[in-house]
């Protein structure tokens, strides 16, 4: 018997008389094909679901349970040897009540453009863009983890984009080995694209839609965050945690050669790559059931880099939208209102040191940081020919929690936060020569519906001192209250 031309599908005849055939079927009988693709989808989708409320081994919950947890810990929560893929998510959405002002002299955007770059936007109030992550874990064996978090939707990357992505090992079962299981009871060691372990601060910060850690609506002023390629090493031993990493120093990886130099000078330093060394000492222990203390010194330092973004690697953006931004400012384009960039793109060298007490419900959270750097083009002052002098920022940062009600649903907070800063030489009396201020404190009150859903209300006042009136920032202020909801799972 002689088949007719077409393709098949086991005894499935798609010739194109046949197709078409089967598309009227399909038409025809719409609500059936409806309920049976409904089927098909809940079929493969239901039981990914059903896994994502499974916890799996060394991982920190992103819900309630993983407030203040740092490091994540060496408690197996999970069930060994089982491979599971835990689907997560985080969504975040504010209304934003906020007004600025400033007392800046005008300036045109430029030669052909006689807008001033100096004149606020008219902000009005009104609700932000939400974001969302997906967060994707998936547990290879008995202490082996990957992870993937996915930005669905951003202030700066609106579309879907990557975080980042690793591979946890806090056993090493494939080794068959006594010594390497008895040395991986004390030690972590991850490898990949990973949120960069400097300082504690990062803890408890907002990260795009997961906001449940951070019990106030904005990051420091100087944020230090950033993906960085590369690997890490984490020992927790009765209370003691060292870390220690290199990464790339770069947000993302790249091939391309750097420039040559310039008859054997390199005049602005964008010859040179150099890897990012991260190191970390902390002591965290629970002295009894009322009291925790922690204590903890970090560094991150690279010689040389590219694009270094320690200070300004955060896709997701501050929860500030156009404050202190100029007419022409966009919100994707304008993502790190209220934030100070340091524009440190070459040389970094950052200290900081951080404490954390709880006692009962009372909690407080401080931050010591001085970041010394410079960008690749900066020229000192005096002699052009060379590289500009290192710029020093200061940072000090306070943070009081009260927690209360039943499993301390319900907190009042406070954050004082103060930056002194040496930025770019950029005309008299600006720059190297002459430190800014910017100071912030904000009040904010929270509640935890249940362990997966937690509202927000804040007010907050920061101030701008010592810009010259060419700078938009020159009296500036801005204060107001912000409302957050937030969701994680």
């Amino acid at each position: 018997m002689t088949r007719p031309k077409g393709r098949h599908f086991g005894q499935l005849d798609l010739s194109l008389s046949n197709l078409s055939l089967l598309i009227q079927l399909i038409m025809k009988n719409s609500l059936s094909f409806v309920k049976l693709s409904g089927f098909f989808i809940a079929l493969f989708v239901l039981p990914i679901f059903a896994w994502s409320q499974n916890d799996i081994q060394y991982y920190r919950p992103y819900d309630k349970r993983g407030t203040n947890i740092f490091e994540a810990p060496k408690s197996d929560m999970g069930v060994p040897n089982e491979f599971k893929v835990r689907i997560g998510a985080n969504f975040a959405q504010q209304f934003q009540s906020l007004k600025h002002e400033n007392n800046a002299a005008y300036v045109p955007i430029s030669a052909l453009d006689s807008t001033n770059a100096n004149q606020l936007v008219n902000l009005t109030n009104g609700f932000n863009l939400a974001t969302a992550n997906l967060n994707v874990d998936a547990q290879f064996g008995d202490g082996i983890r990957v992870n993937v978090i996915t930005y669905l939707s951003a202030r700066h990357h609106q579309e879907a984009w990557v975080k980042g992505g690793f591979v946890q090992f806090d056993k090493l079962p494939f080794f068959n080995s006594e010594f390497a299981d008895r040395l991986m009871e004390k030690l972590t060691i991850k490898v990949g694209h990973y949120e960069v372990n400097y300082g504690d601060a990062h803890f408890r910060r907002s990260d795009n839609g997961a906001a449940l850690y951070n019990p106030f609506i904005e990051n420091l002023i100087l944020d230090a965050f950033n993906t960085e390629i590369g690997g890490e090493l984490i020992y927790q031993n009765n209370g003691v945690v060292a870390v220690g990493a290199i990464t790339s120093g770069e947000i993302k990886g790249d091939i391309v050669a750097l420039p040559a130099l310039v008859e054997g000078v390199d005049v602005d330093n964008s010859s040179k790559r150099s890897p990012a060394f991260v190191g970390k000492l902390a002591y965290d222990k629970q002295l009894n059931d009322d009291f925790r203390f922690r204590v903890s010194g970090s560094t991150y330092y690279t010689a040389s880099s590219r694009s270094n973004n320690i200070y300004g690697g955060d896709r997701a953006g501050s929860r500030y939208y156009l404050i202190m931004e100029n007419t022409k400012a966009t919100t994707d384009a304008n993502y790190y209102s209220g934030r100070l960039r340091p524009g440190f793109g070459d040389k970094v060298f950052s200290l900081m040191g951080n404490t954390f007490l709880k006692y009962k419900g009372l909690e407080f959270f401080g931050t010591v940081e001085r970041a010394t750097g410079r960008g690749s083009k900066e020229k000192d002052p005096k002699d052009p020919t060379k590289l500009g002098p290192d710029r020093v920022i200061m940072q000090f940062a306070g943070d009081l929690i009260f927690r209360f009600g039943k499993d301390e649903d319900f907190y009042l907070a406070g954050r004082y936060n103060t930056v002194n800063a040496e930025l770019p030489a950029a005309g008299a009396n600006f720059g190297v020569d002459k430190p800014v201020k910017i100071s912030r404190y904000e009040l904010s009150a929270g509640w935890f519906l249940n362990k997966n859903i937690m509202a927000k209300l804040a007010y907050i006042n920061q101030e701008y001192k010592d810009y010259p009136t060419t700078s938009i920032f020159s009296e500036g202020k801005f204060n107001g209250v912000m409302v957050e909801a937030v969701v994680g799972f």
